[in-house]
């Protein structure tokens, strides 16, 4: 500010005093200053003289009441204010307790799906084309194993019962052939290789007649009573997990798709989503703990079947296969969580539940600080102990050994007063 002070200072000097000459020589022209000097009136040379002087003086010193009016204001530094810190009339009316430890396992946890085991999907196949009559299952309903799911209309059965009556004649005839060979033979009329022709035939006949027979009743067909009706039953015992037909459309005999897919699920898969970072936590045969988003007080059981070798190169995330006994709440396509228990121990902060704030998605406690002050900590809560769910896991931003006010919903509510 000085170094200012001085430049501005000799700026106006010389600017005025320039603007002083400039007049003194004006009035010189005018006056004639030699002329007065010889006449009379020499008296006035001193005062014209001083004129400049007088201007250059006045010049300056209204410079230096400008400067001062324009220069700016002292700054005035408000010193910062900590948010966090709050102050109470009465802070022994709140309570503290001291942050414990808790030895606890690593863990990870992670989310993921509930899907059918693939081993324990049975497609449905038909034996026989032909056009819907009734469909007597839908998608998602359980079924026992025999039950009618589809019934239809086939061309297959009047080819089936065509070639069984044809099998039935041509059995009689070689029957009867063969009875007759033998009777020629034991009377010397025919030789022995005409004898085993016909018993060669004899055989055929009757094995074309058993295969005629039992391709009816595969078809669900009495040979005796065809109705050119086919009922397809389902396999196995489970739900249908797909359906690929509807009322009045055509099936094809062991043809893909299958009009039906039936799942077991008294076994189901869990899979995951695991981060790279995260694969060393995870291992092949290791334990998981599961619980439901539906049921998050139902804890299940799993056992790693699968870690997959690659991972999704968006997201760098590979899938882990948990396989969980369903006992029957468990629907497929459910979000699950996963949580893998380590080999390592960690030490975490252990304070009263009610002592942690939830407020905006997120942890809070509040600490106490001099001067009748809290001071209002982030942290990072963990889950209710199991044991005792009065307590609550700290698994940042806390350590062991410092007090927390044991109720922070109550706090909070004086200090928003």
């Amino acid at each position: 500010m000085l170094w200012v002070f001085l430049v501005r200072r000799q700026r106006c000097a010389r600017n005025e005093m320039g603007a002083a000459f400039r007049i003194w020589f004006r009035l010189r022209r005018v006056a004639n200053v030699d002329t007065l000097m010889k006449s009379r009136g020499w008296v006035f040379v001193p005062v014209l003289l001083s004129i400049p002087l007088l201007l250059t003086l006045w010049g300056c010193s209204r410079a230096n009441v400008d400067a001062a009016a324009e220069a700016p204001p002292p700054a005035n530094i408000v010193p910062g204010v900590d948010v966090s810190l709050f102050t109470v009339d009465h802070p022994e009316q709140f309570p503290l307790a001291e942050a414990t430890a808790q030895p606890t396992t690593s863990e990870l946890v992670v989310t993921g799906t509930v899907t059918p085991d693939v081993s324990r999907n049975v497609p449905v196949v038909s034996l026989a084309s032909g056009r819907v009559v009734a469909i007597h299952a839908r998608l998602g309903d359980t079924v026992q194993k025999g039950q009618v799911l589809l019934t239809i209309r086939s061309d297959d059965v009047a080819g089936g019962f065509d070639a069984y009556r044809k099998a039935v004649s041509d059995e009689l005839l070689a029957r009867k052939q063969l009875n007759r060979a033998v009777d020629l033979f034991a009377h010397g009329a025919i030789a022995e290789q005409d004898l085993e022709v016909a018993q060669d035939t004899a055989a055929d006949a009757k094995v074309t007649l058993e295969t005629a027979t039992e391709h009816l009743r595969l078809l669900g067909n009495d040979p005796d009573k065809p109705m050119g009706i086919v009922d397809i039953v389902a396999p196995t015992t489970g739900v249908i997990t797909d359906q690929q037909v509807t009322n009045a459309a055509t099936v094809q005999a062991y043809s893909s798709p299958s009009p039906f897919t039936i799942s077991d699920v008294s076994s189901v898969w869990i899979v995951c989503d695991v981060y790279e970072n995260d694969m060393a936590h995870v291992r092949l045969g290791d334990t998981a703990e599961i619980t439901l988003n539906a049921y998050p007080d139902r804890p299940f059981k799993g056992r790693v079947s699968n870690v997959g070798m690659i991972l999704d190169p968006s997201i760098r995330t590979a899938k882990v296969r948990i396989e969980v006994q369903n006992p029957g709440m468990m629907r497929l396509g459910m979000f699950a969580k996963a949580t893998f228990r380590g080999q390592t121990t960690e030490v975490h902060t252990v304070v009263p539940a009610s002592a942690v704030l939830h407020m905006h998605d997120r942890d809070f406690v509040f600490v106490p600080a001099p001067d009748k002050k809290f001071r209002r900590l982030g942290v990072v809560g963990g889950d209710l102990l199991p044991d005792n769910t009065n307590l609550q896991e700290i698994k940042s931003g806390l350590k062991p050994g410092q007090q927390v006010v044991t109720n922070a919903l109550v706090l909070d509510h004086v200090l928003a007063q």
